[in-house]
This record gives C-alpha cells, structure tokens and sequence, in this order.
C-alpha cells in the first residue's frame, strides 16, 4: 500500500504541478524577449505575427525585491494587447503566486518573477502592440520588466490542475494511514491463542 500511495502522488505531482508549468515555459518555441520596462519608465512593445504563431502564450517576467512581492495580494502589473486597433488580450498580473523566483545574483536581493498574461487563440497577420503598465499595488521596487512570447503552445487542460491535486491528496492520505497502520497498528495478539508452556521436562517448570 505504501508503494501504490508514493506512486499516486508522484503522479498527481506530475499532472498538477509539472504539466501546466512544463507546457507554460517549454512548449512551442520562443519568438523573443522584449524589455517593456528599465530605468523607471514603461514602453510598448509592437511584435510582428503570423497566423502560424497560434496559439500565442504571452509571459511577463518581473525583477524585484522578493519580499515586497510575496507579501501583497494586489495586481502588480496590467498588459494588453491589441492589433488592428482592437483589444484582442487584457490581463492583470499578481505574482504572488510564484513559488520558486529565479535568482538574479547571489550577491542581489532582487528576483525575477514570472506569471502568464494569457494565451491569444487565433492570430491574424500583422503588427500587435503590447503595453505594459503599473497596478495598483504600492511599494513595489521594480527593477526591470520583460515580456516574453512564446508561439504554437500547446493548451493546459483546464482539469490537469484539480485533477493532479487530488491524486496528490490521496497519495499523500495512503501514505500515512500505511505508515500509521504499519507501525504494529493490528490488534494485539491475544495470549490465550499460544499453547502454554510445558510444566515439566527440558525447558519446563515443575511446581
């Protein structure tokens, strides 16, 4: 039973945890990186597309203090993107809930941050504008903004996460009950069921 629960959480791990992110960050392939914001001041990044970069999944990555980051709970960043004079993706950015930021220098305390904007579905040829601007977050000490796209990505099953989640929760219950019960949790053994010792003789007591 231990061995089956192991089993099933490392499979709603990978289902949870590892899917979405691995198809967040590896699939399709990059069009480019674009700084949107440095020296204190925010400017428009117009990328030109093709109908081949569809499905295109649009990630911001933040450098910051982590502390200042981790402890808000408002929108940080606003993005959208617009081709042909119509709005075709709009989006606000937390990063609150990145749980591993990438480290800039050791000798640094700032960390980059990353979130998904959203994917744009259908993408018709020409020149996109995204702009990116501050939330209403305070205090937050921004040092650098990069928005990175990424064409042709494959789409994150929206039940992988719940689904992942909940093979984790029964793995993880499994694996101690079977670590609770293993522990000489079945029923004592009665006393009664032994033959008893013999009275006399070799290894006896005589009374």
């Amino acid at each position: 039973m231990r061995f089956l629960s192991v089993l099933v959480l490392i499979a709603g791990a990978a289902v949870g945890v590892f899917y979405p992110w691995a198809m967040s960050n590896f699939s399709g392939h990059a069009i480019g990186i674009y700084r949107v914001y440095e020296g204190g001041r925010f400017r428009p990044a117009t990328v030109q597309l093709s109908v081949s970069d569809a499905p295109l999944r649009v990630l911001v990555d933040l450098t910051a203090r982590a502390e200042r980051v981790a402890s808000q709970q408002r929108t940080v960043l606003t993005l959208t993107a617009a081709s042909g004079g119509r709005t075709v993706l709009a989006s606000t950015l937390s990063f609150n809930h990145t749980d591993n930021p990438r480290q800039v220098s050791p000798q640094l305390p700032d960390k980059i941050f990353r979130d998904e904007a959203g994917v744009i579905e259908r993408v018709a040829p020409g020149a996109y504008v995204f702009n990116v601007g501050p939330g209403d977050a305070d205090g937050i000490d921004m040092r650098a903004v990069d928005l990175i796209l990424r064409a042709g990505t494959g789409s994150i099953d929206k039940r992988a996460k719940p689904t992942g989640y909940v093979l984790m929760g029964v793995g993880l219950l499994g694996l101690v009950l079977s670590l609770v019960f293993g522990r000489g949790g079945g029923r004592p053994q009665n006393p009664n069921s032994q033959p008893p010792p013999p009275r006399w003789g070799r290894g006896g007591s005589l009374r």
